[in-house]
């Protein structure tokens, strides 16, 4: 499994807890010094069956600055919500957990982690 990781940040650091108790092995991505390529960011929005949007952080200070709040909703205007991401790393949502199985989930709730858990190989 590889997270997504941003080292201040609180529900990363509860998915390294709730990772570490259950003796599942994990590799690290620090996706703000390492940022995505559009490629691969659209590749996790399919493993997560998710638009860009919807793991898109639009109150951030970046966000705020783009005027993400206001950006149109559709596929047309996709690839500029994963420019915007690419470009600022910090708005995309945290963490992702991109599971062995080809998976993945935002691991921001205990019951998105505990899937997490279920679903890995140990």
């Amino acid at each position: 499994m590889e997270i997504w990781d941003n080292p201040s940040c609180s529900k990363c650091a509860s998915a390294r807890a709730s990772l570490d108790g259950a003796q599942v092995p994990y590799r690290l991505r620090a996706y703000l010094t390492e940022p995505p390529s559009e490629a691969e960011l659209a590749g996790v929005l399919r493993r997560l069956s998710a638009r860009a949007w919807e793991v898109c952080r639009t109150g951030e200070p970046d966000g705020v600055a783009l005027g993400l709040a206001d950006w149109p909703r559709d596929d047309d205007s996709e690839p500029r919500w994963i420019a915007a991401m690419v470009a600022h790393p910090e708005l995309i949502q945290r963490p992702i957990l991109l599971l062995d199985d080809g998976s993945a989930l935002v691991g921001r709730t205990p019951e998105a982690l505990d899937e997490a858990v279920r679903r890995s190989d140990r």
